[in-house]
């Protein structure tokens, strides 16, 4: 993927090297904390199969015995980062704010609020917990925010094999689509849904059909940088579907449990994940990402 004719977003929250509070950046390893395997397997997991992160290195952490000191929230710093990931990410931002800033409107006669994302390494604040480095991307609607530690961008590529600028634009769209999403009204239905839902296994099929929207949404941004700049071949999106592939619930379960249980699936299958990417990729229409209405996700 061409990247040189993006603009660099201005609204990156560069928190990198500021420590974060927690053990001076590092996480607490060996006696009395977790291995740093530990907390990327689980943060890798937590951000696959949409369960919180933070939820599951916490819980490890109180059974193994560690703790973290307090988080201080650092200075934000919005300035476009001028490191070659700094970039990158500043780059990519920027492009789904001039995306979504015009099709939200003519779509969906929305109007486009810019979020901001953070980058950080090690650990940081949000308000929705703690974001940390194992936490993976995640965005959270309580500050309109997307945390990222771009080593995340590292361990997929070795965990899953998902490798290629195109696969790491992918990860940063699906959390705008999120973003996308709260504007249009549809998380805090999705939430309260999920609450009154008759059980775990109905919450985990709203999820599913919540996620699988935020990736057609990163199809359909696709579709519309490639219609400005013409910088996305047939190269760059197997790389995308690669990424959608490995991530999928049941290749991770059957990674992790050995055996895949789809009503507690909370992402979606592969071949999900990949079909509804290709749908917003090939369409560029927020109308075809209604994964709420298909009958089937």
């Amino acid at each position: 993927m061409r990247e040189d004719d993006l603009r660099a977003s201005q609204n990156v929250d560069d928190r990198r090297g500021q420590g974060g509070g927690i053990a001076g950046g590092r996480m607490p390893i060996g006696r009395g904390g977790l291995g740093i395997g530990t907390v990327v397997i689980l943060g890798l997991i937590g951000w696959a199969l949409g369960i919180n992160p933070a939820v599951l290195i916490s819980g490890a952490e109180m059974v193994a015995g560690g703790g973290a000191a307090p988080m201080t929230q650092p200075s934000a710093r919005h300035t476009a980062p001028n490191d070659k990931t700094g970039v990158f990410v500043a780059r990519i931002l920027g492009e789904t704010e001039d995306v979504w800033s015009k099709e939200l409107p003519a779509q969906a006669n929305v109007a486009y609020q810019k979020p901001t994302l953070v980058l950080f390494s090690g650990a940081t604040t949000s308000a929705c917990g703690t974001a940390r480095t194992a936490t993976g991307p995640f965005y959270c609607p309580n500050d309109r925010k997307v945390y990222l530690d771009a080593q995340f961008f590292q361990d997929m590529k070795r965990r899953f094999g998902a490798d290629g600028d195109f696969a790491d634009a992918y990860v940063i769209a699906h959390e705008i689509g999120h973003h996308v999403q709260n504007l249009l009204g549809l998380l805090s239905k999705v939430q309260a849904a999920q609450r009154n839902a008759p059980n775990q296994a109905t919450a985990n099929a709203l999820s599913v059909r919540n996620e699988l929207m935020a990736d057609c949404l990163a199809g359909v941004w696709a579709n519309k940088m490639n219609q400005r700049h013409a910088n996305i071949d047939d190269a760059d999106v197997r790389q995308a579907i690669t990424a959608a592939t490995a991530i999928g619930d049941d290749r991770m379960q059957q990674q992790t449990r050995g055996v895949a249980v789809p009503d507690s699936f909370t992402h979606g299958s592969s071949a999900q994940r990949v079909r509804w990417l290709t749908t917003g990729l090939r369409s560029g229409t927020i109308r075809s990402c209604d994964t709420f209405s298909a009958q089937q996700p």
